[in-house]
């Protein structure tokens, strides 16, 4: 079982970026996100102990926020759209540093690279000369969510394990 914390958007928040990305979808190719899997990883476990991540989870303190989607870039490297802040919002990386301080403390070490807020909305996507303006959209952020990523042969879904109030 592969687990993962993240955030969620608000359901509109999310149907709204999953018309984005259709729309941008025919000038980059590629597999769009379903709406029902977007969201913002915060911290990728892997197969992995759920019970030593919700331990460390649960001594987390942290204020809600508002995530801003400002812009929407094509990474090449990865081959993804996303979109995102321009600059990760001060509580939102506070949230991050905070989660992963205390999985290192249960014994999870975590890829060493700066954080990145950022939300794919299309895989294996090729370069456009320019993507479609986002639309206004509002991202209250109140939980993160241990999640888990069951695979089948219809591909993969998500399922949470727990919420954490911010």
């Amino acid at each position: 079982m592969r687990i993962f914390f993240a955030i969620w958007p608000p359901a509109e928040t999310a149907r709204a970026l999953a018309r984005w990305a259709l729309e941008a979808q025919r000038l980059t190719g590629g597999t769009v996100t379903r709406e029902e899997k977007i969201h913002l990883t915060l911290a990728f476990l892997g197969d992995a102990d759920h019970a030593k991540a919700i331990a460390a989870a649960r001594r987390i303190r942290a204020q809600p926020l508002e995530l801003p989607i400002e812009q929407a870039r094509y990474w090449r490297d990865n081959r993804i759209v996303w979109a995102g802040p321009r600059e990760t919002p001060p509580p939102l990386l506070e949230l991050f540093k905070r989660l992963e301080f205390e999985l290192y403390k249960e014994d999870f070490l975590l890829e060493r690279r700066p954080f990145a807020a950022h939300v794919t909305l299309i895989r294996k996507a090729r370069a456009a000369k320019s993507l479609p303006p986002l639309p206004a959209l509002g991202w209250p952020v109140n939980e993160f969510v241990l999640m888990r990523s069951v695979l089948s042969s219809a591909g993969s879904s998500y399922e949470p394990i727990e919420r954490f109030p911010l």
